[in-house]
C-alpha cells in the first residue's frame, strides 16, 4: 500500500498499556469509520466481516474453527491471550494450516502468557499463523453498533510503521461483495479422502486412537472441526472424511452406515449448488444422517427449506437452546451468521431445537427417516457436555438401522 504516514492514536482509543502515540493497526470499515488501535501478530490488510463472540474461553479454538472463514472476530471479553497457546488447542484438522480466519480484535494488550499448558504466545502465534490481530479499540462500542447495523464488512491492516493508504483501504472494505452468495467450503475443505481415528481427550492420558470400530461414518468435509471427529471416533466410529465435492455415488460405494454432514464458513446456498443434490440423494438412500452447522442448513436446503442472513450471527459459549424433544435446556456454543427459515420447511419436518435467545431454529428432524442437524457446536462443550447426547443419538439411528439395541444417551 501506498504510505500516507501514520496514523495519531485518538485518545479514546488508546487505553491502558499504549506507550506509543502512533496507530499501527486499523479497522477500516465499508461506510469508511476508521477505528485505530496497535497491531499483532500477522502483518499486511485483510477483508472480511466483523462479528463478535461472547466466548470467555477458547480463543485458540475460535481462530482454528474453519466455519470462522471469511470473518474477523472481535472478542467481548478483555482479556483473551492471557494463557498463551498450545498444540492441543486448535480445531483445523491440519494443525499447520490457516483456518480462513481474516483477523482479531481485541480490547487490551496481550500479556504474557500463564498457563502451564502454554507453549507459545498469543501473539506470536497469530504471526505463524497468518492472523492479523489489533488490539485498543473499544470492543464494547464496535459490538454494540453490530447489534444495532448488523455485521459489517472491513478490512483489517497491520503496518509496523503506522503508515496506511486509508482510501484504498476505504475502497477493498466498501468494494467487498460480503458473505452472502459466497462459497467459501473450497478454501477449508480436504483435498483428498482420509480415515480420522482420534477420540476424545482423556485427563491425564490425552487423546486416544480408535482401535476397533463398530460402525463406519462418512462424514463430508465442509471446513470439519477436530473435536467433532473425535467425537464420533470415541463412540466407536471409523471416520472416512471425504472432500465436499465428493458425489453421492462414490460414498455410497464406501459402504456407510451413517452420514455425518460438518460445520462450515460461507453462505449454505452458495456452497448448496453442489451440496445439496449429493445430501438428497443420501436421504433417500435409508441411511441415518447427522449435520451440524453448515452441515444443518445445507440438510435444510436439501429438505425443502430455505435460509436466511441473520442480522448479527449468534458467536459464543453461552447460548442457551431448549430440545423440545425431551425439554431440557442446553448451554451451547454457537458460530453462525446464517439460519434456516423454519416457515420454509415442508410438514415432513420437525423443528426439534429453538433458540432461546431469538427464537430462531437450532435443530430439525424428518419425521420418517433418521435424519436430524441442530445449528449449534455439540464437541464445543460450554455446558461442558450438555449436548454430547447427540452423537450418541446418530449412533442409535445406526444401531436401529442394524437391528441392534440403542445405547443409553450420554
Amino acid at each position: 500500500m501506498a504510505a500516507q504516514g501514520p496514523v495519531e492514536a485518538v485518545a479514546s482509543g488508546q487505553g491502558e498499556g499504549w506507550a506509543d502515540p502512533v496507530a499501527t493497526a486499523l479497522l477500516v470499515l465499508a461506510d469508511g469509520t476508521v477505528l485505530e488501535g496497535m497491531g499483532l501478530g500477522a502483518t499486511g490488510h485483510a477483508v472480511g466481516e466483523v462479528c463478535f463472540n461472547t466466548a470467555m474461553t477458547g480463543y485458540q479454538e475460535i481462530l482454528t474453527d474453519p466455519s470462522y472463514a471469511g470473518q474477523i472476530v472481535t472478542f467481548t471479553f478483555p482479556h483473551v491471550g492471557n494463557v498463551g497457546t498450545n498444540d492441543e488447542d486448535i480445531e483445523t484438522v491440519n494443525m499447520a494450516s490457516a483456518s480462513g480466519v481474516r483477523g482479531c480484535i481485541l480490547r487490551t494488550p496481550i500479556t504474557e502468557p500463564s498457563n502451564w499448558r502454554s507453549a507459545r504466545p498469543f501473539g506470536e502465534w497469530l504471526k505463524h499463523r497468518g492472523i492479523i490481530g489489533l488490539s485498543g479499540i473499544d470492543t464494547r462500542a464496535l459490538t454494540a453498533r453490530i447489534r444495532e447495523t448488523g455485521m459489517p464488512n472491513a478490512v483489517i491492516a497491520h503496518s509496523p510503521d503506522g503508515s496506511f493508504d486509508i482510501e484504498a483501504l476505504k475502497a477493498q472494505a466498501a468494494g467487498w461483495p460480503g458473505l452472502v452468495g459466497m462459497d467459501l467450503v473450497p478454501d477449508v475443505t480436504t483435498a483428498q479422502t482420509y480415515v480420522w481415528d482420534e477420540t476424545p481427550w482423556v485427563w491425564g492420558a490425552g487423546y486416544g486412537r480408535q482401535e476397533s470400530p463398530e460402525y463406519h461414518v462418512v462424514a463430508i468435509d465442509y471446513g470439519a472441526k477436530r473435536n467433532i471427529l473425535r467425537q464420533l471416533a470415541g463412540l466407536g466410529c471409523k471416520v472416512t472424511v471425504v472432500p465436499a465435492s465428493t458425489d453421492a455415488a462414490r460414498i455410497l460405494e464406501m459402504k456407510p452406515d451413517g452420514i455425518f454432514l460438518s460445520n462450515g464458513p460461507g453462505d449454505p446456498a452458495a456452497t448448496g449448488e453442489y451440496a445439496v443434490p449429493v445430501i438428497s440423494t443420501l436421504v433417500e438412500s435409508g441411511l441415518p444422517v447427522f449435520g451440524i452447522c453448515l452441515g444443518h442448513q445445507m440438510l435444510g436446503l436439501a429438505l425443502g427449506g430455505r435460509t436466511v442472513k441473520m442480522h448479527q450471527g449468534h458467536h459464543g459459549a453461552n447460548h442457551p437452546v431448549k430440545d423440545h424433544t425431551t425439554g431440557k435446556v442446553e448451554i451451547t456454543s454457537m458460530n453462525h451468521g446464517f439460519a434456516v427459515d423454519r416457515d420454509s420447511l415442508p410438514d415432513t419436518v420437525e423443528e426439534t431445537h429453538v433458540s432461546l435467545f431469538d427464537g430462531s431454529n437450532c435443530g430439525i428432524r424428518v419425521k420418517d427417516r433418521p435424519v436430524f442437524s441442530v445449528q449449534y457446536h455439540p464437541e464445543a462443550s460450554p455446558g461442558p457436555m450438555d449436548s454430547h447426547y447427540l452423537f450418541t443419538r446418530f449412533v442409535n439411528l445406526i444401531r436401529e438401522n442394524r437391528n441392534e439395541p440403542a445405547l443409553a444417551e450420554r
